[in-house]
């Protein structure tokens, strides 16, 4: 059985999980999260926490297990302490500025770049060469953070334009005469 699939999601205290037929939701102070369940999977609630079991020994129910229990594990963790993304703007005039849903962006464009966030996702810019996104759902946050950089992704001879704040760019040596 797969390592990952064998451990227990713990539910913290505040986080109300419901398991139907074929749906489990997840529900806290971050917001509310549900995800299908698969057939190949079997999810049981104890005290401990959530299990998860495979149907049958097959290999496909084997990876199911371990994929459904992080899938449920980050919905937990989104509803309870939530997740985030770090981008900063490198760049001579490059800004954000967020106006409640909308991320206003000067990258370079001769346009500035206004990106609506959908709901559950916040946005902020604590200064203008920096912006966090935050929001429950670990993956529609990491896919809004991707879409932003993919405005203006950093270029490979100076590093202009827009990264993870953990990313590291390897610089190209430039053109010798």
């Amino acid at each position: 059985m797969s390592r990952i699939g064998k451990a227990i999601v713990p539910v913290p205290k505040g986080v109300d999980v419901q398991i139907n037929n074929d749906l489990v939701a997840v529900k806290g102070s971050g917001g509310e999260l549900k995800l299908a369940l698969n057939s190949l999977v079997k999810v049981s609630q104890g005290e401990a926490g959530l299990s998860f079991v495979p149907v049958d020994a097959s290999r496909e129910a084997n990876a199911m297990s371990g994929t459904m229990r992080q899938l449920v594990n980050n919905m937990v963790v989104g509803v309870s302490k939530g997740f985030e993304k770090k981008l900063t703007l490198v760049g001579v005039g490059f800004r954000a500025q967020a106006q409640g849903a909308r991320l206003n962006l000067n990258v370079g464009f001769s346009h500035p770049v206004n990106i609506e966030m959908p709901a559950g996702i916040k946005v902020e810019t604590p200064a203008p060469t920096e912006i966090v996104i935050k929001g429950a759902d670990r993956q529609r946050v990491g896919q809004i953070a991707a879409e932003v950089r993919a405005v203006r992704p950093p270029e490979p001879y100076k590093g202009k334009g827009i990264r993870y704040a953990d990313e590291r760019i390897v610089l190209k040596e430039t053109k010798k005469k």
